[in-house]
């Protein structure tokens, strides 16, 4: 997720409430004045009493020339580096992202250069920070940052079988946020593939429509989260941050309100993906449904083989959640 940051320097209220208001990460101040902003809401501060501290945490570079490219180049990679281009050139931003890859942050004066900075070289820089003395400017900035998300690879994965199972824990996931039909999360046996869990947004005649929830499977299973990551649901509690994708491979960050875990009769669903498999244990229920290609919903107690579900292929092994280039084999 791109990070928002909001230069409050001067001091003004008015854009720091806003920026607190439109869930900026963080608000940059004069020295001394983090506890001015605490009294309105929890928010980070960036000053030298702040959580985030100038040439410790995070460095300030101007970029006149190549000189100044060089010295941002240099800052050890671990801090953050906040670039403010003195002639608003691309060049020096595209250089820095070939030579440094990461924790890079562009100064911008308008939602429209926050824009083109997360959205440079498909990749984007890691965050923006806003310099705007107008409070409209940060709710539209906030509201283009927020929008932006990683567009997920999905892939067409055919069922080769279905197996009732006895009774296992399952872990149901309730967000803060309402999805929609065709929406859900990722979710797998496995690290190498994933099936697209749809949430609980359809009405029956028996249970409510719940549009935040998503029954995602057994506790052992791999969910896809922000930035590539994977968690087991096990592990997943109030507040994280997990991934929501619809039927377009379209994504948002969302969070957990809480999980449920509660033992259910549970089902094995196995699929073929490009040639790969992919396997879940979820819970044998006709209201947990996977997705098709069109974006409709699937029950699971309905499937057969042959039929056509979304899912995502990872090609490479799983270390603490990070993905890495190894040798590695899940069954």
């Amino acid at each position: 997720m791109k990070k928002l940051w909001i230069n409050v320097v001067p001091y003004n209220k008015e854009i720091a409430i806003a920026a607190l208001e439109s869930g900026a990460e963080a608000v940059v101040l004069p020295d001394g004045e983090s506890e001015t902003v605490r009294q309105f809401g929890k928010i980070k501060t960036v000053e030298k009493n702040g959580d985030i501290k100038p040439g410790v945490d995070v460095e300030f570079v101007d970029i006149a020339g190549k000189k100044d490219e060089d010295r941002a180049a240099a800052v050890p990679l671990e801090k953050i580096v906040v670039l403010k281009m003195l002639d608003w050139t691309i060049i020096p931003i595209e250089n820095l992202l070939a030579r440094r890859g990461k924790n890079i942050m562009v100064q911008v004066e308008n939602s429209k250069q926050a824009r083109l900075m997360v959205e440079i070289l498909e990749k984007g820089v890691d965050g923006v920070v806003l310099d705007t003395s107008d409070v409209n400017v940060v709710k539209k900035t906030a509201d283009i940052i927020n929008g932006i998300s990683e567009k997920i690879a999905l892939v067409t994965a055919a069922i080769t079988s279905t197996k009732q199972l006895g009774m296992g824990d399952r872990a149901c996931l309730d967000t803060c946020t309402q999805m929609t039909v065709g929406e859900g999360m990722l979710v797998g046996n496995t690290a190498a593939g994933f099936f697209l869990v749809h949430s609980e947004s359809i009405d029956n005649p028996y249970v409510a429509s719940r549009p935040f929830r998503v029954n995602a499977g057994a506790v052992h299973a791999y969910i896809l989260v922000a930035g590539g990551k994977t968690k087991y649901l096990a592990d997943l509690k109030a507040g994280d941050e997990v991934l929501l994708v619809d039927f377009q491979g379209n994504s948002q960050s969302a969070y957990l309100g809480r999980n449920k875990i509660e033992k259910r009769p549970m089902i094995l669903v196995e699929a073929e993906a490009e040639g790969e498999p992919i396997s879940l244990v979820l819970q044998n229920a006709e209201t947990i449904r996977l997705v098709s290609p069109e974006g409709k919903a699937i029950s699971i107690t309905s499937l057969k083989p042959g039929d056509i579900v979304l899912g995502h292929i990872e090609k490479t092994g799983r270390h603490f959640g990070m993905q890495v280039d190894e040798t590695l084999i899940e069954k």
